[in-house]
């Protein structure tokens, strides 16, 4: 799937008015701090890494992201597109440490 693709489908299950700004804001850090506490849970206290649940709380920070793309009127592919161009230019060669 394209992100224009899920950006258009995720859509579909936007609710609210003029707040929706501030909604999916705050959904990105609510959302984001469920993903923290899986990874916080599988590193610090030895709990198993539930890709399951993993997968859902990315999709959540997915869902909210490209939202505030919809909202303001910013494809979601660009995105990735402009992401990834910062990111070949900040580290032409790749990460290395």
């Amino acid at each position: 799937m394209e992100f224009n693709e899920y950006q258009e489908a995720a859509n579909r299950t936007l609710y609210g008015t003029e707040q929706v700004l501030t909604n999916c804001a705050l959904g990105v850090a609510a959302e984001g701090g469920q993903l923290v506490d899986l990874i916080k849970d599988y590193t610090f206290k030895g709990r198993e890494l539930d890709k399951t649940k993993l997968t859902k709380e990315m999709g959540d920070v997915l869902w909210y992201l490209s939202q505030i793309a919809e909202w303001a009127d910013i494809e979601f592919d660009d995105v990735a597109k402009d992401n990834i161009l910062k990111l070949n230019k900040r580290y032409p060669d790749g990460f290395k440490k």
